[in-house]
């Protein structure tokens, strides 16, 4: 009976190979790996990795909430936390410059993720900038729309949109100045109603081109006076659903 042959314990090459014993000598195979030589390249890999980890995660949680496997609540409270992690790492000059933007770091990590890439580019939940679209689908009728809204929130909405307004006739223009005012917005008035109002879509509209500029980066003077028009004709809509 012929013995089978003796399994290796490695997968065979078509090349001989004899250790390099002064090589050996010098590789541990319980050392670490040292990604980065300093402290700040640490921290810039880490915060990389931290943005690597939100995109996909985001992507996974759009996916998750069209498929209504997560609650409209919690999809909006973790959404809104990734969003603004996402910010906040990107804040810091080193990390921002190694980032460049959302395409190119895609690119060089072979990621795609087009819902997170679109919800980034919104950078607002999705029961925010769509509340008709939510699951609970599209009301036709104004008054049920807002049934469960509160002279409160009508007011906070109502004083949102002035305190907007007002400061861009204070010349405030930049988008540190503007995003969080006008996110206020359109917060607040979705609170009330998810009825699609009269140039309801420029706030959004508005909101993605804010997102888009840098920091510190102001709008000129026509783009100042046209946000103003097209804010004044969303809160004349938005007073419409109210009569």
């Amino acid at each position: 009976m012929t013995a089978s042959p003796r399994q290796l314990p490695y997968a065979p090459t078509p090349y001989s190979y004899l250790p390099n014993s002064a090589l050996s000598a010098t590789i541990s195979l319980d050392e670490e790996v040292k990604l980065s030589t300093t402290a700040a390249e640490r921290d810039l890999h880490d915060s990389l990795a931290e943005i690597y980890s939100i995109i996909l995660t985001l992507d996974g949680l759009e996916k998750a909430y069209i498929r209504d496997s997560i609650l409209e609540s919690e999809y909006t409270e973790l959404c809104s936390r990734l969003l603004n992690q996402y910010k906040s790492i990107l804040k810091d000059e080193s990390v921002s410059r190694e980032f460049v933007d959302l395409e190119t770091f895609k690119n060089e990590w072979d990621i795609e993720c087009p819902r997170a890439t679109e919800r980034l580019r919104v950078n607002l939940p999705a029961t925010i900038a769509e509340p008709s679209a939510s699951h609970g689908g599209p009301s036709n009728n104004a008054s049920q729309s807002r049934t469960s809204a509160t002279g409160s929130q009508i007011l906070l909405a109502t004083e949102n949109f002035i305190t907007f307004l007002d400061a861009l006739r204070l010349n405030m223009l930049s988008k540190d100045s503007l995003h969080p005012l006008l996110s206020e917005v359109i917060q607040s008035v979705n609170q009330v109603t998810t009825i699609d109002f009269e140039n309801r879509g420029k706030i959004i509209s508005w909101l993605i081109r804010l997102n888009g500029m840098k920091a510190t980066e102001e709008l000129g003077e026509e783009e100042a006076r046209q946000l103003t028009f097209d804010i004044e004709g969303a809160y004349a809509g938005f007073k419409a659903t109210l009569n």
